[in-house]
C-alpha cells in the first residue's frame, strides 16, 4: 500500500503521523526492512512479529478448463467486473448457485456474500470474485481459480496498462484457499486456462521484491507557500511546478498527481480558497464513475456559497429512497451513491460544519447497502434482464454525446454581454469526462440545465441589485 503509485502518500502519512503511542502495521515479510528504516529516521522503536501460516496450500497440476469442472468451495477470481457478471451467468446455467464479491460493493455486502458462502447449510458453494477477497473478509475456500493472471494497472506515469499480476498479489490471493479455521484442512490454486498454469507456478515461485520507497504529496502549507508566489496561478499549475522541482531523498518518490490534478480542474470554476481546494482534490473517489464526479462537483458548489450540506439537501440530490435495482446498470448505480455518501463522510471529518449531518447520511448509507445486497444476492437476475434489454432494437443503436463547453465555468461568470448558453462544442475539459466515461448524456443535460438556470438567476440577481442603485 505504501508503494502504491497513486494513494501511497496517504498510507506514509499514516504511517508517519498518527498520534498514537503504539502503531501496529501488518504487512509482508518485503516491507520489513524499509519500514523498519523508516522508523529509525523519526528515532521509534520497531518490534518486528513474523507469522507462519498454520495450513499447506499447494498448486494444482492440472488446470480447471472448464466450469463443468467446479467443485464446492471453489472460488473463481477475476479482475474485470465484466468476467465476474459473465462467469456467474454460466454458473447458473449450469443450475449452481454464486456468491459474488467485488472491490466496489458496499462492506455489508462483501460480508452478506461471504456469509452465504460459508454457510454449509447453504446451497451456494461457489464464490466468483475480485482480488477485493485478498483483504478483511474469512472465507472458507478450497481451491482458488485465477481466471487470468492479467490484471489492469496504472504505472507511475498515470499510464493504465495490463500487465501480469505480482508475486506479492499472487501470494495474497492464493493464500485465501484452506485458511485456518475453515472447514478445509488444505488449500490449493489453479488456473482456468492451461497455459496460464506454467505462468502461476513461476510468479508463485519467485522471491517477492523488497519495498524500497514510500510514496509522497504535496502537503496544504507547501501548495500555500507557492501560491503565495505565484498568485495567479491555478491549483493544478501549482502542483505541476511543485512536482517538476521537488527532490526527494531515497526513501521516498512523489506520488502520480493525475487524479488531483483532475479533480483541481473539474472544480477551477468554483470559488474556494485554497486549503478547502486542496482538501476536495485529496479526496479518494472513483473518476470513472459519472455520478460522483457530478455529485463532487456539487458538493464543491454549495461548500463554495458556504451553504452546509445537510441531510435533506443530500436526499434530494441522491433521490433517496431508492428502489431495490432492476438491472446491472440500476446496481451500478446504487453503488456509485454508497461511494457519494461515503465522500459526503470523508469531507464530514474534515468540514464538520458544512457537512453538519453525518450520522443521518451514515443510517442511510446502511439501508442503501441493504438495498445493494438485494440485488446482489439476484445478480444473474439482474443481468438476465440487462441481456434482453440490450437485445431490444430500442436500446441496440449507439448515441453519441455531446460535449459541454465548459470553457466560460472555467473563466468564471464574466460580463453579462457575455453570458450565453452553453453550446454543444469540443472543450478540453468536457471532452476528457466524455471520453472517460465520466459524463453521461443524461448528466450532461442536467448539467447544461443548472447552468441556464444558474446564469439565469445570476441575471435577475443583477438586475435587482441594478434598480436598487437606482433607487
Amino acid at each position: 500500500m505504501i508503494k502504491d503509485p497513486a494513494r501511497g502518500w496517504a498510507w506514509t502519512r499514516a504511517l508517519l503521523g498518527l498520534c498514537a503511542e503504539e502503531i501496529h502495521v501488518c504487512g509482508e515479510a518485503a516491507a520489513v526492512d524499509f519500514v523498519t528504516e523508516l522508523m529509525y529516521t523519526t528515532g521509534e522503536e520497531v518490534e518486528v512479529h513474523n507469522y507462519k501460516r498454520l495450513t499447506p496450500f499447494s498448486v494444482s497440476n492440472h488446470a480447471v478448463e472448464s466450469l463443468d469442472n467446479l467443485k464446492p468451495g471453489d472460488c473463481i477470481v477475476c479482475f474485470n467486473k465484466n468476467d465476474i457478471y459473465s462467469i456467474s451467468r454460466q454458473i447458473e446455467v449450469r443450475g449452481l448457485e454464486c456468491a459474488v464479491i467485488y472491490g466496489s460493493l458496499p462492506p455489508g455486502t462483501k460480508l452478506a456474500q461471504a456469509k452465504k458462502f460459508n454457510d454449509p447449510d447453504d446451497p451456494c458453494k461457489i464464490l466468483v470474485a475480485t482480488d477485493a477477497i485478498g483483504m478483511g473478509l474469512n472465507l472458507s475456500i478450497r481451491r482458488i481459480i485465477f481466471n487470468s493472471l492479467v490484471k489492469p494497472s496504472v504505472n507511475e506515469k498515470g499510464e493504465r496498462e495490463l500487465d501480469t499480476i505480482s508475486t506479492s498479489q499472487a501470494l495474497q490471493i492464493a493464500g485465501r484457499a484452506g485458511r485456518f479455521s475453515s472447514v478445509f484442512k488444505e488449500g490449493e490454486v489453479t488456473t482456468m486456462q492451461r497455459d496460464d498454469l506454467t505462468v502461476l507456478k513461476e510468479i508463485l515461485g519467485k522471491p517477492v521484491d523488497p519495498i524500497e520507497t514510500a510514496g509522497l504529496h504535496p502537503t496544504a502549507e507547501q501548495i500555500e507557500m507557492f501560491a503565495y508566489h505565484l498568485p495567479q496561478a491555478t491549483l493544478s499549475n501549482l502542483i505541476d511546478i511543485f512536482v517538476s522541482l521537488a527532490q526527494v531523498d531515497g526513501l521516498y518518490f512523489v506520488c502520480n498527481i493525475d487524479d488531483f490534478k483532475f479533480l483541481a480542474d473539474m472544480i477551477q470554476h468554483i470559488p474556494l480558497n485554497l486549503r478547502s481546494r486542496y482538501v476536495f482534490c485529496t479526496a479518494p473517489i472513483n473518476k470513472k464513475q459519472a455520478f460522483v464526479c457530478t455529485s463532487f462537483l456539487k458538493f464543491a458548489r454549495q461548500f463554495s456559497r458556504d451553504e452546509p450540506l445537510t441531510f435533506n439537501w443530500v436526499c434530494r440530490h441522491v433521490n433517496w429512497p431508492l428502489a431495490p435495482p432492476k438491472n446491472i446498470k440500476d446496481l451500478v448505480h446504487l453503488e456509485a451513491v454508497h461511494d457519494v455518501l461515503d465522500l459526503y463522510l470523508w469531507l464530514s471529518y474534515r468540514f464538520m460544519d458544512m457537512f453538519p449531518d453525518a450520522n443521518l447520511v451514515r443510517d442511510i448509507q446502511k439501508e442503501l447497502d441493504g438495498i445493494i445486497q438485494v440485488g446482489v444476492r439476484n445478480i444473474t437476475r439482474l443481468i438476465r434482464a440487462t441481456e434482453d434489454q440490450s437485445a431490444s432494437p430500442e436500446t441496440a443503436t449507439s448515441v453519441r454525446l455531446p460535449v459541454l463547453d465548459t470553457s466560460s465555468l472555467r473563466r468564471g461568470r464574466g460580463s453579462k454581454n457575455q453570458r450565453k448558453e452553453p453550446s454543444v462544442t469540443d472543450s478540453s475539459l468536457s471532452s476528457r469526462l466524455v471520453q472517460d466515461g465520466l459524463l453521461t448524456k443524461e448528466l450532461l443535460q442536467q448539467l447544461q440545465k443548472e447552468w441556464v438556470r444558474e446564469q439565469n438567476g445570476g441575471d435577475s440577481n443583477s438586475a435587482n441589485k441594478g434598480k436598487r442603485k437606482k433607487k
